[in-house]
């Protein structure tokens, strides 16, 4: 990603401030024994991967300043963790020219407070969870409250998340290569399993594809359910052995350069579907492509499960699977979509009309414990001018592409 990228984020972002402003953000900070995971709203607008660092953006006479804090070079903890950015690596990346260091954060803050009359402060207060654990930006704004009683403190999360559901060509690039590798992830696991296999050898084979492209990542925790383990939505232990006969449904995703990928496959264990498993599969597959074919810019976004839902019943109800239309929720208990970008479950508003440029995914899928079938199809869309493109087309999805892969692969 190029750092004009980031830097048509940010004036974007200065454009909706007002006047009298300072826009604050923090990257982060490591959790011990944890893989750093950069704050999305920061890396969105300043292209950096680093924990412990901030960016400052003020606004005053419609003129707006940027300036990055980096962590100072520490020769002592170089030796235990390596060298942090640089201020030219800094620059290089974000296109920000102004570069100071974190530790005088604070103090630059009270300077700017005390030479302008700024009234508002920005944060990204968004929070999902009433119990979560604080973030740097909230522990900060209980400070600013504390110190600077006169500033408006303002949430910039959602004006952020609203230009992060709408991706620029260079976001749909990196989204593109992202589900490419895990279409080749997939395709790795489809040509290893077999019956007797354990779920988590399958897992194995989708990782060593991830660690084969340098600096991807998983999206997600991976799910390689057999049987009725698929039927359990976010079984994570992929750990049980695969019977012949059995479905393994596959919620995989890589990330590259942070685009998350997030894709659902159902395949049979021994290459071929049951009769059985075919026709539940074919209500599955048949009610993904009706949403699908449904999507384009102006239909509410909350229509897409209300078309999935319609068309699984439908299928459900000729195949005697239920009598009543109600009785789908006891065999299809999420919703078809979410939004798709850096994170995998991505920012957007669920009571939204679709907007040329969103990106989310569509997952019908219908879970018999009873009959030990949990089949789930995921594919990643991305909302165009008139319709959509299916950026996942090229992963075998029907049955006779699955089971062509197998008959291939078996040279039959």
């Amino acid at each position: 990603m190029k750092k004009e990228f980031f830097a048509e984020n940010r004036k974007e972002l200065g454009n909706f401030l007002k006047n009298d402003s300072i826009a604050l953000f923090f990257s982060g900070n490591e959790i011990q024994h944890s893989p750093f995971s950069v704050d999305k709203n920061f890396y969105y607008l300043s292209g950096l991967n680093e924990s412990g660092i901030a960016l400052i953006i003020t606004k005053r006479n419609d003129v707006v300043t940027e300036t990055l804090f980096l962590k100072r070079s520490d020769p002592v903890m170089e030796k235990w963790i390596g060298k942090p950015l640089s201020e030219e690596e800094g620059k290089e990346l974000s296109g920000i020219e102004k570069v100071a260091f974190v530790d005088e954060l604070k103090q630059f803050a009270a300077g700017q407070l005390f030479k302008y009359d700024f009234k508002n402060i920005y944060l990204d207060l968004t929070r999902a969870e009433w119990d979560g654990k604080n973030t740097v930006a909230m522990d900060f704004a209980l400070e600013i409250k504390e110190k600077y009683s006169f500033l408006k403190i303002k949430n910039i999360g959602k004006e952020i998340g609203r230009m992060r559901s709408l991706k620029k060509l260079d976001e749909i690039a990196c989204l593109k290569d992202s589900i490419e590798i895990t279409k080749n992830g997939i395709e790795m696991i489809m040509n290893k399993v077999k019956p007797d296999m354990n779920e988590n050898e399958l897992e194995a084979w989708f990782d060593y594809v991830l660690k084969k492209n340098q600096n991807t990542v998983h999206s997600f925790e991976s799910i390689v359910a057999a049987g009725e383990n698929a039927t359990i939505l976010h079984y994570h232990e992929n750990s049980s052995m695969i019977k012949d006969g059995d479905l393994i449904l596959l919620d995989v995703g890589a990330a590259k350069k942070q685009y998350c990928a997030d894709i659902s496959r159902t395949i049979p264990a021994n290459g071929k579907f049951s009769e059985r498993q075919k026709m539940i599969y074919n209500i599955v597959l048949n009610a993904s492509n009706k949403v699908v074919e449904s999507v384009k810019p102006g239909l509410p976004f909350v229509k897409l499960n209300e078309i999935a839902k319609e068309e699984l019943a439908k299928g459900c109800l000729e195949i005697g699977l239920i009598k009543e239309e109600k009785e789908l929720g006891e065999y299809y208990y999420h919703q078809v979509s979410h939004f798709l970008g850096l994170d995998a479950h991505d920012t957007g508003d669920r009571e939204c009309v679709l907007e040329e440029g969103m990106v989310f995914t569509v997952e019908p899928g219908l879970y018999i414990a009873a009959e030990k079938i949990g089949i789930r199809i995921e594919d990643n869309v991305l909302v165009t001018k008139d319709s959509c493109e299916v950026l996942s087309k090229d992963i075998p999805k029907t049955v006779e592409e699955i089971e062509s892969f197998f008959r291939v692969k078996n040279h039959e």
